[in-house]
């Protein structure tokens, strides 16, 4: 067969395949997309969403008589005329209100991790245990009303053995939520001290975190201690590092600890998630045509070196071997963890490519040639899509130390003679 003949089925056969491994690509994709549309809203309503805690809301009332600029009428609209016979103004009762903020805010959390499976898709779970304990003084001149606001995290999650306690007495009962709002208001004196305390049993996904103010405001006395179960921890966007961290029993203890700080930020801790089986499978089936032409390359050279034929019509079924494995890695990565999936998938491709080339050029080609480029170029290229962010490194490795031994394996070689299809001594 002509050498350009040969060179020109052999992109053929590159390019057949490659557009194979993009519509399977971009099935996995629509999967994926179409199971996380329809699985989501599924999700929250079992297992809970991110949860956002806020600060309570803290606001001081008051009443007092003022004096309107409006006479007092009789019965006949004539002003009433006083002792001093000047006209008696209409008094009335007017409410002023104060927003307030904790003298100090002291919080406890405890997060355990629960990752669960649907379809192709993981979901980082948490049960989220929350105490917060918030005091307050009353710094104003007259007696008054506070009203003590708290928004729970989802106005439609689950809260259990939740507890509002107002200096040590329960209060509960009092605070009935209402659209996932509580609300208690207690009459107060000037210079009392009041201590909240809250606590509830809940159920996140993706990420916690409690904000104590909205947008830029001043926190005094503040303390955050989180405890987790799980070592691999991150943080939410806007939100601060803890102040000191600790490893305790796999897991972690974070402070957050300040005296006087003002800030529109928030704390907080993002879950670690796992690895997705059907993004995993688009991306792996995306670069696939990279691995199998570095393959095809390197069976092509060493098969002109070593005076082996490895006709195009061969290439053909090492292409349909290797899409094999991402075939059967995307269609079992839904029913096995996602590790067996990929050495189920790596095993028969390997068998079926090894098997293979042992009849067509022998048995220790097909192991040791072949069987080794497949690791290197197909699971090992592969494996590499598991670490995030190493896959262009994976690729630049595999292409520069793959040009390096083509170069010197080829040095010698008369292209030219090779184009022609001439027979013989290459070199």
């Amino acid at each position: 067969m002509n050498g350009v003949l040969r060179l020109l089925a052999l992109v053929f056969v590159f390019c057949l395949a490659s557009v194979a491994w993009m519509g399977l690509g971009g099935i996995m994709s629509s999967r994926t997309s179409r199971q996380g549309v329809e699985l989501v809203g599924r999700v929250h309503d079992l297992w809970g969403q991110p949860q956002a805690q806020q600060a309570p809301t803290l606001t001081f009332s008051w009443s007092e008589l003022v004096t309107t600029a409006d006479p007092l009428v009789d019965e006949r609209g004539r002003a009433v005329l006083g002792p001093d016979g000047q006209p008696i103004m209409k008094q009335q009762w007017v409410t002023h209100t104060r927003p307030q903020r904790p003298a100090g805010t002291d919080l406890v959390v405890d997060l355990d991790l629960d990752q669960r499976r649907k379809g192709l898709m993981w979901y980082s779970l948490y049960d989220v245990d929350f105490t917060g304990t918030w005091t307050w003084t009353c710094d104003e001149p007259v007696p008054g009303t506070l009203s003590f606001v708290l928004q729970l995290p989802v106005a439609t999650g689950s809260y259990d053995a939740f507890a509002l306690e107002v200096d040590g007495e329960d209060v509960s009962s009092r605070a009935v939520p209402v659209n996932g709002q509580i609300q208690v208001d207690l009459p107060v004196q000037p210079g009392q001290a009041l201590t909240f305390r809250v606590h509830y049993r809940s159920r996140g996904m993706d990420q916690w975190s409690y904000h104590p103010t909205s947008g830029a405001g001043q926190v005094d006395a503040f303390s955050l201690v989180a405890t987790t179960d799980f070592a691999d921890i991150d943080f939410p966007a806007y939100t601060m590092s803890p102040s000191t961290r600790q490893q305790k029993d796999g897991g972690w203890v974070l402070s957050w600890t300040f005296d006087r700080l003002v800030t529109g930020d928030g704390m907080g801790v993002t879950m670690p998630s796992r690895i997705q089986p059907g993004p995993l499978a688009a991306e792996m089936a995306f670069s696939a045509p990279v691995s199998l032409g570095l393959f095809m390359l390197w069976i092509t050279v060493l098969g002109l070196l070593k005076g082996i034929e490895v006709h195009p019509v061969n290439h053909l079924f090492l292409a349909a071997a290797f899409f094999s494995f991402h075939l059967l890695f995307g269609y079992t990565a839904d029913h096995l963890p996602v590790e067996q999936a990929f050495a189920l998938a790596s095993v028969v491709s390997v068998v079926l490519v090894t098997s293979y080339l042992r009849l067509v050029v022998g048995p220790r080609f097909a192991l040791v040639e072949a069987g080794l480029a497949q690791l290197l170029y197909l699971v090992g290229f592969s494996l590499a899509h598991f670490w995030e962010g190493f896959t262009g490194l994976t690729v630049t490795v595999l292409g520069i130390v793959t040009l390096f031994a083509l170069m010197q394996l080829t040095g010698r070689i008369r292209w030219a003679r090779v184009l022609s299809g001439e027979q013989g001594d290459l070199r």
